[in-house]
């Protein structure tokens, strides 16, 4: 990204969005062994039960609201899967159906069709889901005796958001 202040909207809000995803898959690779089946309490869905809802989630959207840009979706929402390499390559494939549904809808001119007045307010939607599910996610490892320091999360998380490029 440059760092020109008029630099495209659309190219700015594009980037939130990868940063947004880039953030949520080093989270996942920073998660220790066992983590995966952690939870806040009895009940609550797990670690990996969380980030796979978060793919279920966006295609949902996706499908409902962009159908042109729909993919299959997932027999189960809240799968349990315990492969961090799988979860990953959900969620880089799912962002960029996201990316894409949303990139689409601002160039035609198109609006969303079931749930959002706008794509930006459809994407600012998604980022706010997941920031929620990225606490829940943190607590729960930490509730599960397996936290991760903020001085290890820093760099993929919240640095990706206020570092200029």
């Amino acid at each position: 990204m440059s760092a020109a202040p008029n630099q495209p909207l659309l190219e700015v809000l594009l980037d939130s969005w990868d940063r947004n995803n880039a953030i949520l898959v080093n989270l996942l690779q920073l998660i220790p062994r066992g983590g995966l089946e952690a939870r806040a309490m009895e009940g609550s869905p797990t670690v990996a039960q969380m980030l796979t809802h978060i793919h279920f989630v966006r295609l949902a959207f996706v499908s409902e609201d962009a159908p042109e840009f729909a993919r299959a979706l997932p027999e189960c929402e809240w799968r349990a899967e315990p492969d961090p390499s799988r979860i990953a390559q959900m969620l880089n494939e799912s962002a960029k159906t996201v990316r894409d549904a949303v990139k689409g809808r601002l160039e035609t001119g198109r609006a969303m069709k079931q749930h959002f007045d706008h794509p930006i307010l459809f994407i600012q939607h998604m980022i706010w889901h997941e920031g929620y599910h990225h606490g829940q996610i943190k607590l729960a490892l930490k509730l599960a005796g397996r936290p991760i320091a903020d001085t290890d999360a820093g760099p993929g998380t919240w640095r990706i958001w206020m570092n200029k490029k």
